[in-house]
């Protein structure tokens, strides 16, 4: 038998032959967040030469608007003097530079009360976000150490990466999809019965066979800041991508060097993603007593808060070829067959905020994801 190949394989597999088989949803925190091996605490994702590219990335006008975003919201809260503005994952520190840069001027009293915080367990992109981002700041490993105060939360892309359970609907039950190994190799088997999992509606019609999702940990985050937010006034925003309401099927997948892996495969070193729930994480907002907005898809989300006009501006000036970067960003923003559809916006914010967010305005009439 031939032992696996990387170092969080060989500690993965010593643990199965210990333990017996884990959770789908431990191979994923194994996979991305062990101490020693775990691929968000080793590598440099993101990027053309790491594994997958993120909105900022394509083009500054995604931070520049959400950056307007966070400054219109602080404003509809009462302006409070100091406002913790969180990051969650914040990549190589492109959004957030983005965001500051929009709103230095035109914001000044935003931009001086902001206080803000970055939640990164990458030590490598730490130091790369100190050097993005022209401001103090102070890093968490986690969101619960940000200090109390009313708070503006952002995560692009953050949610997908947190460990999901993969249940599957049996003749005795729902049983946990777990994994092992055996001969060299891991592979999915099926755990236990699951008592009374949490499960959405939807769920509740998977036939024989039928694999769901659910997220506990994404169920819990959202929880706990929306109770934060109701107690001490804050919004939140999420970008991400998942379908408008919850589903049956699995999602799981994993990414290296721009593309589809084996997700048992090389754990560590590739990157493990699935589509979010919006639906159900919602709903957990509202029962810990926020309110939320959306989801919406991302090109409509960005189209209303002014992309198009914001593109008009940059093009107005420089080179024929700056032009077309320019317009190939933003429409890989907002296109149907790029991000503008399968990326979904999803915000809460205190249950008597005053107005809506900017973005999430009813549909006008025959209002599409549009196309740049």
């Amino acid at each position: 038998m031939n032992p696996p190949g990387t170092p969080l394989a060989r500690k993965l597999a010593a643990r199965i032959s210990s333990e017996g088989s884990i959770s789908v949803a431990e191979w994923i925190n194994a996979c991305l967040a062990d101490p020693a091996h775990g691929y968000y605490r080793r590598v440099q994702p993101i990027g053309k030469s790491g594994d997958f590219t993120t909105a900022p990335e394509i083009s500054q006008i995604f931070g520049e608007l959400i950056g307007a975003w966070c400054a219109e919201v602080w404003a509809m809260l009462g302006r409070p003097r100091t406002i913790r503005l969180v990051e969650l994952g914040p990549g190589r520190g492109t959004l957030m530079a983005d965001m500051l840069r929009a709103v230095m001027r035109p914001a000044q009293d935003f931009f001086q009360a902001i206080d803000l915080h970055l939640v990164e367990i990458n030590l490598e992109l730490r130091r790369i976000q100190k050097k993005t981002i022209d401001r103090n700041a102070m890093w968490h490993d986690t969101i619960d150490t940000v200090p109390p105060g009313p708070m503006i939360v952002v995560g692009n892309e953050f949610l997908d990466a947190l460990p999901v359970r993969q249940l599957v609907r049996s003749t005795d039950g729902w049983r946990e999809r777990h994994v092992t190994h055996a001969d060299g190799r891991f592979d999915f088997t099926l755990g236990p019965v699951v008592e009374s999992p949490a499960l959405e509606p939807a769920h509740l019609k998977a036939t024989i066979g039928d694999v769901v999702e659910t997220s506990d940990v994404a169920r819990t985050l959202v929880s706990n800041l929306a109770r934060r937010i109701r107690r001490q006034t804050g919004a939140a925003l999420f970008i991400d991508y998942g379908p408008l309401a919850s589903g049956i099927g699995e999602t799981l997948q994993a990414v290296s060097q721009h593309q589809r892996a084996d997700p048992l495969e090389r754990p560590g070193e590739v990157d493990l993603t699935t589509h979010v729930d919006f639906a159900a994480l919602a709903r957990v907002a509202r029962l810990a007593g926020a309110k939320s907005w959306g989801p919406i898809p991302q090109g409509i989300f960005l189209t209303r808060l002014g992309l198009h006009a914001r593109a008009a501006m940059l093009t107005k000036s420089g080179s024929q070829e700056e032009r077309r970067t320019v317009e190939r960003g933003a429409g890989r923003l907002v296109d149907d067959s790029e991000m503008g559809t399968l990326f979904k916006a999803l915000a809460l914010t205190h249950p008597d905020f005053d107005g809506t967010p900017p973005g999430f305005d009813p549909p006008s009439p025959n209002e599409t994801s549009p196309k740049a």
